[in-house]
C-alpha cells in the first residue's frame, strides 16, 4: 500500500487577522501563494511521487493545490469531503478567544451550526477507506492479469512523458521494453492537452 501526504494550505487573510477560518472562503495572501509554490518546488526536489492531489472546494485549499499541481505536474481535483471543519458561531472570532478554546476540548460540540469533531473525522475517515479499497481492488486486478494478457499486450506504440512526476520515465522504459517502439515527449504526466484529435497521437 502507498502513502498519503498531508499538506495544509497557505497563508490567509484571515490568519494574518487571528480570525478563524473554519468553513468560510478566505483567499490566500500573497505570501500564502508563495508557500504553495515553495511547497511545490519542495515536492520536486525531495522526488516525491504521487498519483493525484485531492483539495477543499475552498480557495485556499483550491489555490494551494492548483500552484503545487503546475509545479509538480500531478493531476488535481476537488474532494467535497476534505472540506475545513465549520466551527459555527466562531467562525471569523479570534483565534486564541478562551470560549473557543474550551469548546475546542469537546469533541461532540458542533459550536452552535457547526460541526463536530467527530462529524469531520468520520467523513475524512470514510474517504480514506473508500480510496484504500479503491486501490486493494487495483492492486488484486493486476496480479491477477498475466503479462500475455491483453492488457499488457497487443501495443503498437506507446509514449512517455518526460515531465511525468508521477511515473519515472526509466520504470516507464523498462515496462514497454520488448512490447512495442517507444517514443519520449517532452510532456507532463496527463499530456493530452497537446492533440485536439486521436489521429494527432497515431501519426506521431
Amino acid at each position: 500500500m502507498g502513502h498519503f501526504y498531508f499538506i495544509r494550505h497557505g497563508q490567509t487573510v484571515w490568519n494574518v487577522a487571528n480570525k478563524i477560518c473554519g468553513a468560510t472562503d478566505i483567499e490566500l495572501t500573497e505570501k500564502g501563494h508563495q508557500q504553495a509554490i515553495e511547497t511545490g518546488q519542495e515536492i520536486l526536489r525531495q522526488g516525491i511521487h504521487a498519483d493525484e492531489i485531492l483539495y477543499s472546494p475552498l480557495m485556499r485549499a483550491a489555490d494551494t493545490a492548483k500552484h503545487i499541481s503546475e509545479i509538480v505536474g500531478i493531476p488535481a481535483r476537488v474532494e467535497p469531503r476534505l472540506i475545513e471543519q465549520n466551527f459555527g458561531k466562531y467562525e471569523s472570532t479570534p483565534r486564541n478567544g478562551e470560549e473557543f478554546q474550551k469548546a475546542k476540548q469537546q469533541f461532540v460540540t458542533r459550536y452552535d451550526g457547526g460541526e463536530s469533531m467527530l462529524h469531520l473525522a468520520q467523513r475524512i475517515y470514510n474517504l480514506l477507506d473508500e480510496i484504500r479499497e479503491e486501490l486493494q481492488a487495483l492492486y488484486a486486478a493486476i496480479r491477477k492479469t498475466p503479462p500475455s494478457a491483453p492488457l499488457f499486450s497487443g501495443w503498437t506504440h506507446a509514449l512517455i512523458s518526460s515531465g511525468d512526476r508521477i511515473f519515472p520515465t526509466g520504470n516507464q522504459f523498462a515496462f514497454w521494453q520488448g512490447r512495442c517502439p517507444v517514443a519520449e515527449i517532452e510532456a507532463p504526466h496527463y499530456p493530452f492537452y497537446l492533440w485536439k484529435q486521436w489521429n494527432e497521437i497515431w501519426n506521431r
